[in-house]
């Protein structure tokens, strides 16, 4: 029993690891540009059917395919940022949600028209599918190297926001990005960055997706970035550590529903872990780390 119970941590602390990493991309652009970035799951879409075409090329080298997976996330998200995100940046935050949807409208009936509707099969690592056992544990390496690499990728991005100049910049942005440019600091670089760790952090869950799911179609992106949306709500959008820690809660509770409801019932885990997620909101509305602040009051 304690074996099944630790199995089931680590099978949480994995999901929760990738809700995370999504979560975390969505958070850093909106605490900057306060843009909910719906196109964020079209990286996801893009950084497979990059593995897709690159193993057709006759790529034979797996690791190849993860670096050009997240390399080709990290470049669509600037893209995106140039493209469709600057003009509209001062627009209204319903300006820019729609301008997202609209991205990930076309993106996916790019996909449609020049690719097909059906899953594509993926190449990915072949480790990852392996299972190291330790005592009585199986552990499948997916979920360690996933849940390592997601505390690597917060580290690496806490150490980037506190000991280098552009991380200070977008720290200072996300809390007056007036003041940020009367001292003379690009906006243009910060977006950018803001949107470069965005994509990367996108392609990086994207390898531990597909490794995942082993097939990439046109609109597989839309349910990871809802998950991550949600995430983001219930740590308080636009908190960084609100982010993680709504991603974590909301994976390890799915975990939780899948081990307890019966099988009948498990088509409702969806719904019951979006209910839970109401409740959290109507108890604490700018989510659990987020700023509460009452109409009429100034924020600081």
């Amino acid at each position: 029993m304690t074996e099944y119970i630790l199995q089931q941590i680590v099978n949480a602390l994995a999901v929760g690891s990738e809700y995370a990493l999504l979560a975390l991309g969505l958070a850093i652009v909106y605490s900057i540009v306060n843009l909910v970035n719906f196109a964020h799951g079209e990286l996801i879409t893009i950084s497979g059917f990059a593995m897709y075409f690159a193993a057709a090329a006759f790529v034979p080298n797996p690791w190849v395919l993860v670096i050009l997976a997240v390399v080709a996330a990290t470049v669509a998200a600037a893209v995106f940022e140039r493209v469709a995100f600057r003009s509209i940046r001062n627009a209204s935050l319903n300006t820019g949600m729609l301008t997202a949807f609209g991205v990930s409208i076309i993106v996916q009936n790019v996909f449609v028209i020049f690719v097909a509707t059906r899953p594509r099969a993926v190449p990915t690592p072949g480790f990852l599918g392996e299972i190291v056992t330790i005592g009585g544990l199986r552990l499948p390496v997916l979920q360690l190297v996933e849940t390592a690499t997601t505390a690597a990728a917060i580290l690496a991005l806490v150490a980037l926001l506190r000991a280098t100049k552009i991380g200070l910049a977008m720290r200072a942005a996300a809390r007056d990005f007036t003041t940020v440019r009367l001292m003379g600091i690009r906006a243009n670089r910060v977006i950018r960055m803001a949107f470069l760790i965005s994509g990367l952090l996108a392609g990086i869950a994207a390898v531990f997706i597909f490794s995942r799911r082993g097939a990439v179609d046109p609109f597989m992106g839309f349910v990871p970035v809802l998950k991550a949306f949600v995430a983001c709500v219930i740590g308080g959008l636009g908190s960084l550590p609100g982010a993680v820690l709504g991603g974590m809660l909301l994976g390890m509770f799915e975990v939780f529903l899948q081990v307890v409801l019966p099988p009948d019932a498990a088509a409702y885990r969806d719904a019951i872990a979006f209910s839970a997620v109401g409740l959290v909101l109507v108890l604490y509305p700018q989510g659990l780390l987020g700023k509460r602040v009452e109409l009429g009051d100034k924020e600081t």
